[in-house]
């Protein structure tokens, strides 16, 4: 019985055997060689090929690094045709919006290929092909936006990838600089303003996880530009919340991308030079004093200039008197002229005062 059509490149079969294990990364060759021992005689397509690889990595997300070079020299003997190309762009761009947690993977891959496929046809190499497939999509937003249930969760999974390719696309400039592409940026911007302007829980759901993946990296990108995006997105933010009909469950998931956003998406600069901390540099410069109190129950402590003085005596005799408590009680029980006036119980204006400052204390603590 004659063997079917071998369907793969001559440039391919001219540098590897199919039969042999290089042809696959290490991870899965043994399955594909242990078919063909049993005497199985079809042999894989360019889509077969990649749809594997791809669904290996969706389930091994790990073998990423160690297994992407077999993958793009493999590519690069086997994609030599525009129909091969887009093929393989098709491919990826699918796996990536249709299996939720592919989108990063997918994105990763992307960059990688766009710098290792030697292809480079005159309709576009694979970087170029790839924004061709997702301007296909992005040009029908704001029909996808409005549309049915179904048609909006696959503009979802859009509007993500977009997200991590915006944040993992590396363009190279002449100089060697690496950039972002900025007609991602400006995709991301628009989509955003498809996504608040049909206010549904889902889109604005979308919109939060949008924002919460990339809303650091693009505020940092308008600002160098002098541009005030951010701020225009969190006022439509702010009166989606007051206007539009949308869950109380999304409107507090978006009063809290708020105030994200008002603490600088959560990022913390640590100090470049070390300060010795003062009450000037420093907010809690004076969080581990202690707390006294006056006779009217008034706490205090070297934070407060007015009683700058007393609170000097008061830590002098603390040093003195080892049985002197922070909150003012002399726990060894003699009488102490300067704190004569105050009795064992308070009085109940100064002990009501007090619970108030301990309960303040705890809310802020926990805060």
């Amino acid at each position: 019985m004659a063997k079917p059509q071998v369907v793969v490149a001559p440039v391919l079969m001219s540098k590897l055997s199919v039969n042999a294990p290089e042809f696959y990364p290490s991870s899965y060759s043994s399955n594909y060689t242990e078919s063909y021992e049993d005497g199985c005689e079809d042999y894989p397509t360019l889509s077969e090929y990649v749809q594997d690889f791809l669904n290996h990595l969706t389930e091994q997300p790990g073998s990423f690094e160690t297994e992407i070079g077999q993958f793009a020299e493999t590519l690069n003997g086997w994609v030599t045709t525009d129909d091969a190309l887009q093929e393989l762009v098709e491919l990826i761009y699918q796996q990536a919006t249709s299996i939720p947690n592919f989108s990063y993977m997918g994105a990763r891959l992307c960059n990688y290929l766009s710098h290792h496929l030697t292809i480079s046809p005159q309709s576009g190499n694979f970087r170029q092909l790839l924004l061709q497939r997702c301007r296909t999509e992005y040009e029908v937003k704001d029909q996808a936006a409005k549309g049915d249930e179904v048609t909006r969760k696959r503009f979802h999974a859009f509007v993500l990838f977009l997200g991590e390719l915006y944040l993992n696309l590396e363009i190279k400039g002449t100089n060697g600089q690496v950039t972002r592409a900025d007609i991602l940026q400006v995709g991301l911007r628009e989509l955003l303003n498809a996504l608040f302007s049909n206010p549904m829980d889902d889109n604005l759901i979308c919109a939060v996880k949008l924002l919460k993946l990339t809303g650091s990296v693009l505020e940092d990108a308008w600002k160098e530009k002098g541009k005030t995006d951010m701020e225009e997105i969190i006022q439509r933010i702010e009166n989606v919340v007051l206007d539009a009909n949308c869950s109380r469950d999304v409107k507090q998931m978006l009063l809290k991308l708020v105030e994200l956003r008002s603490s600088n998406w959560g990022r913390v600069h640590a100090a470049s030079t070390y300060r010795e901390a003062t009450p000037e540099n420093d907010p809690n410069y004076f969080m581990n004093e202690p707390t006294f109190y006056t006779s009217d129950g008034i706490p205090f402590t070297a934070a407060d200039p007015d009683y700058q003085e007393k609170y000097q005596e008061l830590l002098e005799r603390e040093d003195f008197f080892p049985d002197y408590e922070e909150n003012g009680t002399d726990l060894s029980g003699g009488g102490d002229p300067y704190l004569d006036d105050i009795d064992d119980e308070m009085d109940p204006e100064i002990e009501e005062a007090y619970e108030k400052f301990c309960l303040e204390s705890e809310r802020k603590r926990k805060q």
